[in-house]
């Protein structure tokens, strides 16, 4: 005989070792009209809602992930109480959409990944993430001189030699503008490194996001002690200084998403989870949202954890 399917799923945001959280029981989470809550397993303390299935179930989540609006606006409260919760005690979040079946899945899940969370723990208490962005601007359209041949303009004689001449030495100034780049990205990296207790490397933007007018050479993730922000500023102030060739973005802090997967295989905190970290504030504003999640337009559906199927 078929289990009844429930009536609520359990929705995780973030996973900590407990603390005063009664505030965050005043925040909507998702809206679903339950209240935020906490539940706990142990040493560990996960920060959920219950959600009805008929809006979270599988096919419910693909249609709602399928829907760019409703998945920014699901992205946005994701991220807005996993922003809270880290304000209030260190905590590891869980990817968008990381659902289970009941309160026992998800003791269970956390049972499994006891020590890999308490050592994500201990690795972000008293740390925050911060972003850095290098851009190297692209060059100026062709100028007229070498526009092609048209009616006002007819080809001289001889002159094909030379206009693939000035096309070559274009694509090699290209080139050679971006190699530059990519050292001057190399040295800020190694700057913001020195400041940091851990860094990673994230892909850079396409075009889509950046636009034409600038390519994306250096996109990364740094964990730094809290406190060390004034230090940070002042030196990508002064790299900006010698780093005229590029552009040196910096957000953040950030609840540390990039750095808190304690080493969970594939980034699952259960066998069929999603297998990315949660977007950040930036990263939605972006269009960039990972989890269950759009990148480039492509969505890949989240199932539900603890005994569902492959989407």
């Amino acid at each position: 005989m078929t289990p009844p399917e429930p009536a609520a799923l359990v929705y995780v945001f973030a996973v900590c070792r407990g603390g005063d959280l009664t505030a965050l029981a005043e925040l909507p989470g998702l809206g679903a009209g339950a209240p935020v809550r906490t539940l706990a397993a142990g040493p560990l303390t996960a920060v959920v809602q219950d959600v009805p299935a008929a809006g979270f179930g599988e096919e419910a989540l693909r249609q709602r992930l399928s829907d760019r609006d409703e998945l920014e606006r699901c992205a946005r409260a994701h991220h807005a109480l996993i922003t809270a919760v880290s304000a209030l005690v260190p905590a590891v979040p869980l990817p968008l959409a990381t659902l289970y079946l009941d309160d026992g899945r998800v003791r269970e899940a956390l049972g499994e990944r006891r020590t890999s969370f308490l050592t994500a723990l201990d690795r972000i208490a008293g740390r925050a993430e911060w972003g850095v962005k290098v851009y190297a601007p692209t060059g100026a359209p062709p100028s007229a001189p070498d526009a092609a041949p048209g009616p006002s303009r007819p080809a001289a004689t001889g002159s094909g030699r030379a206009y693939l001449d000035r096309v070559r030495t274009r694509q090699r100034d290209r080139e050679q503008r971006h190699t530059l780049a990519l050292r001057a990205a190399e040295r800020v990296d190694t700057v913001v490194r020195g400041l940091a207790v851990a860094a990673r490397r994230l892909r850079p933007h396409g075009v889509e996001v950046t636009g034409k007018h600038r390519t994306h050479v250096l996109n990364a993730a740094y964990l730094l002690d809290l406190g060390r922000e004034r230090e940070l500023r002042a030196a990508l102030a002064s790299l900006r200084r010698d780093e005229t060739e590029v552009q040196i973005e910096l957000s953040g802090p950030w609840a540390p998403y990039s750095f808190a997967d304690g080493g969970i295989a594939d980034g699952r905190i259960a066998e069929g989870g999603i297998n990315e970290r949660g977007p950040n504030e930036e990263e939605i504003d972006e269009g960039r949202i990972s989890g269950g999640r759009v990148d480039g337009g492509r969505i890949d559906v989240a199932q539900v954890n603890g005994g569902g199927t492959s989407p």
